[in-house]
């Protein structure tokens, strides 16, 4: 599958899953915008691309930043078709050891950089008129909550969230949204006990990490992103998809799992008499190695 002649930014593209992405996009075709925090990693990354890459260095969230990726874009390629979302940051903690700082950090660049960066590109894909496609990088723990992730897990929730809206409002420009939930190897997840032994080894994951826990590569994620950058994705949008090791998968939407009537309303006596039946869980599992039961 090729994305040849279209135009893609990806953010926080420097190293890590967002590299993976762009060089994916490059091999498939696109010219690309290099974006990171770090000019070094972003001149780096460019210089490994060739001719058919440029790169902005800047920390997204501001609408400045915004605008200056979708410009050179432009400028560069004379158009934009694609939008990667995958800057970020983390800052864990505890709730009650959470500063104000902490959270307005990760939430400022996940969440506001995805719709700073979202709004400038729908803004120049619609006055093309020839459709796009908005890319949003969500996590598991945007979807089921983690420990010590308040920040982090609101944010890629919302970011789930503004996928679905945007893509009611941008159905229209036939302009696709969809959120990705990726599981892959990086700096971030060789800090969990069960997977940091396995990481730290030159030697391909097991099969039970890659199939049980849905976690392989970067490399291995890359696949989605050139699929729903192409024309071959027109008809999907407004899906939060996981991918990871050798899984794919579909993300549920939030909705009534259970629903009861009572006459006059519902008084505390009698939700507190009610059974919900089987309640939800929350939280992502952790990992379980085979006759670890």
């Amino acid at each position: 599958m090729n994305v040849e002649g279209k135009v893609a930014i990806v953010t926080g593209s420097g190293r890590g899953l967002g590299l993976a992405y762009v060089k994916a996009l490059a091999a498939a075709g696109a010219s690309v915008v290099v974006n990171d925090v770090d000019e070094a990693a972003v001149d780096a990354a460019v210089a490994s691309l060739g001719d058919r890459a440029t790169g902005v260095a800047g920390a997204v969230g501001d609408t400045a930043t915004a605008e200056r990726l979708v410009d050179t874009a432009v400028k560069t390629f004379g158009r934009l078709d694609v939008l990667v979302t995958n800057a970020g940051i983390l800052r864990d903690r505890v709730l009650w050891k959470m500063t104000d700082d902490d959270f307005d950090a990760v939430v400022h660049v996940h969440l506001r950089g995805t719709f700073t960066c979202a709004r400038a590109a729908a803004i120049q894909m619609r006055s093309q008129g020839t459709g796009g496609r908005l890319i949003l990088i969500s996590s598991p723990a945007g979807q089921r909550g983690n420990f010590g992730q308040t920040n982090y897990a609101a944010a890629k929730a919302g970011i789930a969230a503004m996928a679905r809206t945007w893509a009611l409002e941008l159905a229209r420009a036939n302009i696709t949204v969809n959120a990705v939930v990726p599981v892959a190897a990086t700096e971030m997840t060789k800090t969990i006990p069960t997977f940091a032994p396995l990481l730290e080894k030159d030697e391909p994951l097991p099969a039970w990490v890659r199939r049980d826990e849905g976690m392989g590569t970067v490399d291995d994620v890359t696949g989605l992103i050139v699929y729903l950058a192409s024309d071959a994705s027109a008809g999907l949008t407004g899906q939060a998809i996981g991918v990871g090791g050798d899984r794919l998968a579909l993300w549920a939407h939030p909705k009534e799992k259970t629903v009861a009537f009572t006459d006059g309303g519902w008084s505390a006596s009698a939700i507190a008499d009610h059974d919900f039946g089987d309640l939800e869980t929350y939280g992502i599992p952790a990992p379980k190695a085979p006759g670890n039961d």
